[in-house]
């Protein structure tokens, strides 16, 4: 079996709920990796850029045999089928999914930097890491169960799901 692999999925454009719920279906489909879970969808005010849309964000657990940089290909093959543009940070997004953690593998590789560089700073990535993998350490930074009680101040809501 491969590494544990934690993906960040965050969208505030268009219709963001149904972007990140098919976003999480294209997910379990990637080759060379193993779905495992999928946490709720959470409503979180946007970082740095203020003057946007709110986020939802969710986090989803992979096992993969791909190695690190394909899977983060893949990421960006996604990303692109739902219309991404890259344009300056922090701005808003149709999609955005990032690769927050390979196993343990720590990388400083400008093209993908493992654990991600902000994951220990953000309520948004922490709070649905947390209710999928509560017990993980993200190396060099912690317990995710510590990391979020240090986002205390920062808002984030739990999107209830709708009854079908």
């Amino acid at each position: 079996m491969g590494p544990r692999c934690f993906i960040a999925l965050g969208a505030n454009l268009g219709d963001p709920v149904a972007t990140v719920k098919a976003a999480i279906l294209a997910l379990r489909g990637l080759p060379g990796t193993e779905f495992i879970a999928a946490s709720s969808l959470y409503r979180t005010a946007p970082v740095g850029l203020k003057h946007q849309p709110d986020f939802i964000n969710a986090v989803v657990e992979l096992v993969a045999v791909v190695p690190a940089p394909t899977l983060l290909e893949y990421l960006f093959e996604i990303e692109a089928c739902f219309g991404r543009q890259r344009s300056v940070k922090n701005a808003p997004r149709t999609l955005d999914l990032d690769l927050l953690l390979y196993g343990d593998e720590i990388s400083n590789d400008p093209q993908l930097t493992l654990p991600h560089p902000r994951l220990h700073e953000r309520a948004f990535v922490l709070a649905p890491l947390a209710e999928i993998a509560p017990q993980l350490i993200i190396p060099g930074r912690g317990a995710v169960a510590e990391l979020l009680l240090r986002c205390a101040d920062q808002q984030i809501e739990k999107l209830v799901p709708q009854a079908a």
